[in-house]
């Protein structure tokens, strides 16, 4: 898998130690062990494509100072055969580096090469990976949080799997516990009131009040009647579950294809407490001593493991918490189903809960330094540029379903990824609808339509792109060399986002990629220059399509061929 970037720096590092090495043997540097040294890309490439501090950390080893280490390096390297040209010391002993010109070209012939597969890289080695993101609770709409976690859960998936990890995609279904018990009693009590009147029936205060729960309710009384009025309310309450939630969660997949995301496993907690799991986890914390009953309850020594204070596992009434199933969701995900790693998206509320669940790994048995949670913050909607609410469903919060219904499931996607989890998100409701410049993921897509466009005027004009050998050695503009010194990065780009669980480094490298093309575009004609020129220049505006579409493609966001 290509990666001209790393190559290069593979390369520069070999031609720094063999400089060294006969600068050695030659006398004019002593023997010493080597410390490690960087290979790096200039902000400002005027004055080098590639720098290395290799003069400056050898000093001490050396016992000679930087600039004299620079001078002996200079003229022992031997760039034959290398991406390199020539090399210059700056500064305090700095090694700068230049490009040989036939890199640039040799960049494009192999995007072009790879096509779609160009970007991707055997970086993860294949390591099992899983991503659990949105994990709603079913028992309403997704809201604002979730349709940012996608985005951000989705994105870093893709671009894992891009950088050769073993990626699977989860939705934890929380459909056991408190929450579905009181699912079923706001379910009850609005089917109660169908026919004795909301006057008659209080609802209760911690139920769930949305437009969403009256909707199922009545759907249950259009199909049963008012046979569950004489039911014992227990039984009554179960069937309105029964009937509600399998609606709710088919509710949450079809929304959730709509953002066009697709899990690879739905796991339902209600399976762990069926199989026993949650059983077995405790019983493997108090194999090792760290349960103790208290007031009727078994508790968890939490603070043996860095919590602020011990937790409950079992209640009084002998079930367990959401704690005990969250350790045994977590047992499953590393011992059972053999995850190396695991990455949890989680709205920045649940941060009082990531240590005590990382020490409830090392707790029982396992590493909790393999558990990595991104804690995402909140969205603010913004029109007009004030806030804006814009739920017609409940009045209360803004959902998934109010989210694509108003804006482009692609501005939405790209919106959502333009800042780091951890950073709260303005979400400017009028810019991701406008069709300008202004508007990121339009200029982005723009870009791409903009090259389309060209290739097929030049195609209608009879223009083939039938390169020769040597054409794509003319690529020697300086806008031309920055657009393909960026190219060249895009590897590297979806390696880092793979490392900081930062998909927003994608959408900040399509905006500059865009930005370069269109510079590029305004500086070098194509179409009416000479044969080798402009066939080098149709398959830089070609491989520019590539990394594109296949950026664009990672976010899943469409890349058009025309606007």
């Amino acid at each position: 898998m290509y990666n001209p970037i790393k190559e290069a720096e593979t390369a520069l590092r070999a031609l720094i130690l063999s400089a060294a090495g006969r600068a050695i043997e030659e006398g004019a540097l002593p023997q010493a062990q080597l410390p490690e040294f960087t290979v790096e890309i200039p902000n400002d490439t005027r004055f080098g494509d590639f720098a290395s501090n290799a003069a400056m950390v050898w000093a001490r080893a050396f016992r000679q100072s930087p600039q004299k280490i620079a001078d002996a390096l200079l003229g022992r390297f031997d760039f034959s055969g290398s991406p390199f040209l020539r090399a210059e010391k700056a500064g305090p002993g700095f090694l700068n580096f230049f490009l040989n010109p036939g890199w640039f070209g040799s960049v494009v012939g192999e995007i072009l090469q790879d096509g779609e597969a160009y970007g991707c890289s055997d970086y993860g080695a294949g390591e099992k990976v899983m991503v659990e993101f949105v994990s709603a609770n079913p028992t309403g709409p997704m809201h604002m949080g979730n349709a940012r976690g996608g985005a951000i859960g989705d994105s870093l998936a893709g671009a894992m799997q891009a950088a050769g990890y073993d990626v699977t995609r989860e939705f934890y279904v929380n459909d056991a516990g408190n929450q579905i018990e009181k699912f079923g009693l706001s379910l009850y009590t609005r089917y109660l009131q169908l026919y004795q009147g909301e006057e008659t029936v209080p609802f209760p205060e911690d139920g769930y009040h949305g437009d969403d729960i009256r909707r199922r309710a009545k759907e249950f009384a259009d199909i049963h009647g008012d046979r569950y009025l004489s039911a014992e309310p227990g039984q009554a309450q179960q069937a309105l579950i029964d009937y509600a939630l399998p609606r709710n969660i088919e509710g949450l997949r079809e929304d959730l294809l709509r953002y066009r995301i697709s899990y690879d496993n739905w796991f339902h907690e209600s399976t762990l407490h069926e199989s026993g799991a949650i059983k077995e986890a405790i019983g493997r914390l108090g194999e090792r001593g760290l349960t103790y009953e208290k007031e009727g309850a078994l508790w968890y020594k939490a603070t043996a493991f860095g919590g602020e204070k011990d937790e409950v596992l079992i209640r009084q009434n002998g079930n367990p918490t959401y704690f005990a199933a969250d350790i045994a969701y977590h047992y499953n995900k590393f011992a059972v189903r053999g995850f190396s790693r695991v990455i949890n998206i989680w709205g920045a509320d649940h941060h009082g809960h990531v240590a005590r669940l990382k020490g409830a790994m090392d707790a029982i048995g396992l590493d909790g330094g393999r558990l990595d949670i991104l804690l995402m913050q909140l969205v603010r909607l913004l029109k007009n540029g004030e806030p804006y609410r814009m739920s017609k469903r409940t009045g209360k919060s803004v959902t998934l379903a109010d989210i694509i219904e108003e804006i482009p499931i692609d501005a939405a996607r790209f919106f959502f990824n333009m800042r780091e989890a951890g950073s709260t998100l303005d979400f400017d409701l009028d810019l991701a609808v406008e069709q300008s410049s202004q508007n990121p993921v339009y200029y982005v897509q723009y870009a791409h339509a903009r090259i389309c466009s060209l290739l097929k005027k030049l195609e209608a004009e009879g223009t083939a792109f039938s390169p020769q050998p040597g054409d794509l050695q003319q690529l020697g503009a300086p806008e031309e060399r920055e657009l393909i010194r960026l190219l060249a990065r895009f590897p590297n780009e979806i390696i880092e986002v793979a490392r900081s669980y930062d998909p927003a480094r994608l959408t900040h490298y399509a905006v500059s990629l865009a930005s370069l093309f269109h510079k590029y575009y305004t500086a070098c004609r194509v179409a009416g220059e000479e044969r080798g020129l402009m066939q080098a220049r149709i398959a830089l505006c070609l491989a520019a399509r590539q990394t594109l579409r296949n950026l664009l493609a990672i976010l899943k966001v469409e890349a058009p061929e025309m606007m």
